[in-house]
């Protein structure tokens, strides 16, 4: 269901700009024709344009676990109830993206700030290809503005951290090929009696692509043996596979980055000026509250380009205040 799903939206997708297609072509046929039509050609052609950023966003989605749904966490950085606040800020961001990307959402832990704000929470997005949209949010976010806690109405920054895991199935199925398998039987030479030493009722079995090697030579009958064989080496496999799950959460907690000034990902300004700009992709927005009301599209397409080419949107020369 899941495959018929996406051919289904990829069919739909092409069927979607072949009509957008003809109709810029009817619209441009009229002008040609002298009809007043600019106003819904600048329409059509913005339409369409949305319409091949989301398409191309999706293609870019070719990670591992892009099409998993996601597990995110916010931490306020330093600042206290600054930092919390704006933590609380990117929570809602969040959740109004994911309700215009008609993803459910599902808040599983949430610790209140002293006074406002968060002291940190974490929620699921769920829908296909939530973490692979959302890896673009990982690290630090830097908030500059006039403090609404500073009686002077002075200006603050505040850092706040958002993390992202994939979520992933809790029953791992242990799939064992034959052919990856090799099985040898030997005389056993522990106790046991006569007959266990006297046949080849030990079972060794050999996993070639992990080269786990297990046995059992308990048991009198070689079928015995090798049912025991077979159930270490699922253990084994299990095993294995927990700890790779491990190593690759340890990796992906090395790249956090501490939560304050100088390992930003992106800043938001609202004051002196205001604007949002990724300092990866170097897209650079200044409708700061279209952003912060969940409109992040542009933002995750510019880093999944800049991800997949190392292109980025501008040249990096707008710096923002200390």
């Amino acid at each position: 269901m899941q495959d018929r799903k996406r051919l289904e939206q990829a069919i739909g997708a092409e069927e979607r700009i072949r009509s957008l297609t003809e109709d810029l072509d009817t619209l441009f046929e009229l002008a040609r024709e002298g009809e007043s039509v600019n106003g819904e050609i600048e329409r059509e052609m913005k339409a369409y344009a949305e319409f091949l950023e989301r398409v191309e966003t999706a293609m870019l989605l070719s990670g591992e676990n892009d099409e998993r749904s996601a597990i995110v966490t916010i931490h306020p950085g330093a600042g206290g109830t600054e930092s919390q606040d704006w933590a609380e800020m990117l929570l809602r961001m969040y959740l109004r993206w994911a309700e215009r990307e008609r993803f459910p959402t599902v808040i599983t832990d949430r610790l209140e700030g002293e006074g406002a704000g968060i002291k940190s929470v974490t929620f699921e997005v769920n829908g296909e290809n939530a973490y692979g949209l959302l890896q673009s949010e990982i690290g630090v976010h830097r908030l500059v503005r006039i403090s609404p806690f500073d009686a002077n109405a002075r200006r603050h920054t505040s850092f706040a951290s958002v993390f992202v895991y994939p979520q992933v199935d809790d029953e791992i199925k242990i799939d064992i090929r034959l052919d990856d398998l090799r099985i040898d039987t030997f005389r056993s030479s522990g106790a046991g009696g006569q007959h266990v030493n006297m046949t080849d009722s030990a079972v060794r079995i050999t996993h070639f692509p992990t080269g786990i090697v297990v046995q059992c030579q308990n048991e009198r009958s070689q079928h015995k043996n090798r049912d025991s064989a077979m159930k270490q080496l699922r253990a084994r496999l299990y095993e294995h596979e927990l700890e790779k799950k491990r190593e690759e959460t340890r990796k992906t907690e090395d790249s956090k980055l501490d939560i304050n000034f100088g390992s930003q990902i992106r800043n938001y300004v609202l004051a002196p000026y205001r604007l949002v700009k990724d300092l990866r992709s170097k897209l650079a927005i200044g409708d700061v509250d279209r952003v912060l009301e969940g409109d992040l599209e542009p933002l995750i397409h510019a880093f999944l380009v800049w991800r997949k080419t190392g292109k980025t949107a501008g040249d990096g020369k707008d710096e923002l205040p200390e």
